[in-house]
């Protein structure tokens, strides 16, 4: 029986299902996220492949506008504040977290792709899942909550363009100087055209804007332009994500962010679990995992790499010991960014990067919450020496 037949029955028993697990992990304190995954790679084998093709395509809608409300957080001006802030703590986060990680997973014998798709997802730590808990434990206005905000916006800007580099180097196949120099070309072409756009376009819609804020017909005209520019972006071979990220940058310099984000949440909310559900489906554990020595190896850097970046970033950016050691316990968990990465995986790697970012999360989590009694402890002990 094709999807068509049920459609209205299938979508409310997988809503029902992402309000039921969602609920139970956020009374566990555990990332949504990761309930949504578990879901999917539960039920993969329940799915017909037209039914699991309806899922891919909401999925696609979501995380476009997941990166079109990053992109919203963004107008020009604070993005050239914020990357003059961080940008040598930013630096050493992309070293270490994408590069020690790529070098790692390029001498335990993987191919030169597949290594660069594990820097990438090695790279970010997850926004949603460290935002969230600094809420919940009331950190966010503390001098190291407001470190891992900045560090979690550079993040931000890096991973868009991160992952249309890695779109673009899958869609080659090969990797060559010629190809990494023509995504570059591209990249900085798009992302030219568009501050362009958002100068001298964009920002003379404010009063447009601001005056029918409130009618029915602005998610169509807010929606329309992610789509538009995230289509642009995948017909030059470079990540939709991408042109949904600078879509929200251009409509930002109408000076509506604030607004534009509370109407278009609600529709990003309904979506984007069925992206990590998607994933989740595609989470093949029959068939095994690549080298769980290096799962384990790539894992323990996962944390050593960002120990160091909150730690020493920490105290460039001016924190005090114990500050620097609560920020560097806070940067473990992968997320959201790592899934999209993953994402442009072959199945076997998908399944590898899967259990990396699940475990990498968890154990994120952990580190978070006894990061305050751990930089007390290790405070006390070097005292005593």
């Amino acid at each position: 029986m094709e999807y068509s037949e049920h459609l209205f029955l299938l979508g409310g028993i997988m809503l029902l299902l992402f309000f039921l697990v969602s609920y139970i992990f956020q009374r566990l304190k555990i990332p949504s996220l990761l309930a949504y995954i578990f879901l999917g790679a539960a039920l993969a084998g329940f799915l017909t492949d037209p039914e699991l093709d309806l899922v891919d395509q909401i999925a696609r809608v979501g995380i476009v506008l997941l990166f079109f409300l990053l992109g919203l957080h963004f107008p020009l001006a604070r993005l050239i504040n914020i990357s003059r802030r961080v940008w040598k703590v930013g630096a050493m986060d992309i070293g270490l977290n994408f590069g020690v990680s790529f070098l790692l997973a390029y001498l335990l014998g993987f191919d030169l792709l597949a290594a660069l798709l594990i820097g990438g997802v090695a790279y970010a730590t997850s926004s949603s899942i460290t935002v969230k808990m600094l809420e919940e434990s009331k950190r966010t206005n503390t001098p190291e909550g407001e470190f891992k905000l900045a560090l979690l916006i550079f993040e931000d800007l890096a991973a868009p363009v991160m992952v249309s580099f890695l779109v673009g180097l899958t869609t080659h196949g090969v990797i060559t100087a010629d190809a990494i120099a023509w995504i570059f070309i591209k990249v900085v072409l798009v992302t030219a055209a568009s501050i362009f756009i958002a100068y001298y376009g964009f920002r003379r819609l404010d009063v447009f804007v601001s005056r029918y804020m409130s009618r029915d017909f602005m998610p169509l005209f807010a929606i329309s332009i992610a789509l538009i520019f995230a289509g642009i972006a995948e017909a030059m071979e470079l990540s939709k994500l991408l042109g949904a990220f600078l879509a929200g940058v251009m409509l930002s310099e109408t000076g509506t962010s604030k607004e534009l984000g509370k109407i278009i949440a609600p529709i990003k909310d309904l979506s984007l679990p069925f992206f990590f559900f998607w994933f989740g489906t595609s989470i093949a554990l029959e068939t095994g995992i690549i080298s769980p020595a290096s799962l384990v190896l790539l894992i323990l850097w996962a944390i050593a790499g960002k120990l160091i970046v909150g730690f020493w970033g920490g105290r460039i950016y001016g924190l005090s010991f114990r500050g620097a050691i609560r920020a560097a316990f806070s940067l473990v968990p992968r997320g959201e960014f790592s899934v999209v990465i993953a994402a442009l995986a072959e199945p076997v790697l998908r399944t590898f990067l899967g259990i990396y970012i699940v475990v990498t999360a968890f154990i994120g989590v952990f580190f978070f919450r006894k990061a305050p009694s751990m930089a007390e402890t290790i405070n006390r002990r070097l005292k005593k020496k």
